[in-house]
């Protein structure tokens, strides 16, 4: 781009995104002189799904704005909690975040993830097909036009990664009640209801399970229960108790 010059001022929290030689505070972004202020924002390396409010000379501006020579554009990070309107918060993981869909379910978060690469094309799809919030460290990914929503991973730790997602949309914690496998609903369930699907030794030293109602693993207290319980009470301290079960 060759057009009129802009200063650009990009929150600290989307610098990551920008060239090395733009993270500076303020930084000048010349533009075509004809493209639209999200646009620009864009081409500038910030996903769509991370840009906020934006701010022209001090002023609320419009993703449609045409920037002029001179202007300040300030670029915030999304606001949180972000709202997502429009359908249940429900979240898309992709291939590389197999461990986060896991601890999303344990609490009880809606999360479909697909073990196998399908494709940056067929992610966007089912995104907007099952107007599910698409959850990636994929940039490029993140810019496809047929997502329904989506947001970036920021940290590559499970553990981080859980902290963000829970900061940033507050979904409600239910733990407990998902497949981690499949995150199909968990129902009780007796040794009586599930003959051959738990071993002897298990059979004998537990006797509260749960069962999936969709692929039907069977759930019990076993030797890793008490990291799993550490994860869920770390969470409900900082993120929300649990919502009360519904009577009946």
């Amino acid at each position: 781009m060759n057009g009129p010059e802009i200063h650009l001022e990009v929150a600290p929290e989307l610098r990551l995104f920008l060239s090395p030689e733009r993270r500076r505070r303020r930084t000048a972004l010349a533009t075509d002189g004809s493209s639209a202020l999200g646009h620009v924002v864009e081409s500038a390396g910030i996903p769509p799904t991370e840009a906020g409010r934006l701010v022209v000379d001090g002023r609320p501006a419009a993703p449609s704005h045409i920037p002029r020579a001179g202007e300040t554009v300030e670029v915030y990070a999304v606001d949180r909690p972000q709202q997502v309107p429009g359908a249940p918060l429900r979240f898309l993981l992709d291939v590389h975040l197999g461990t986060l869909a896991r601890r999303l379910r344990l609490l009880g978060v809606d999360t479909a993830y697909f073990s196998e690469d399908i494709g940056d094309p067929a992610l966007a799809r089912y995104s907007a097909e099952h107007r599910r919030v698409l959850l990636s460290r994929d940039r490029g990914l993140l810019r496809r036009r047929e997502l329904w929503a989506g947001a970036y991973v920021y940290s590559d730790r499970p553990d981080e990664q859980l902290r963000d997602v829970l900061g940033r949309f507050a979904p409600g914690l239910a733990p407990w009640t998902r497949c981690t496998a499949c995150n199909g609903e968990l129902v009780p369930a007796s040794k009586e209801s599930v003959p051959g699907r738990i071993e002897d030794g298990t059979e004998r030293t537990h006797d509260v399970f749960a069962q999936c109602v969709a692929c039907e693993r069977v759930y019990w207290r076993g030797a890793h229960h008490h990291r799993l319980e550490a994860i869920v009470a770390d969470a409900l301290r900082e993120f929300g108790p649990a919502p009360r079960p519904t009577d009946g």
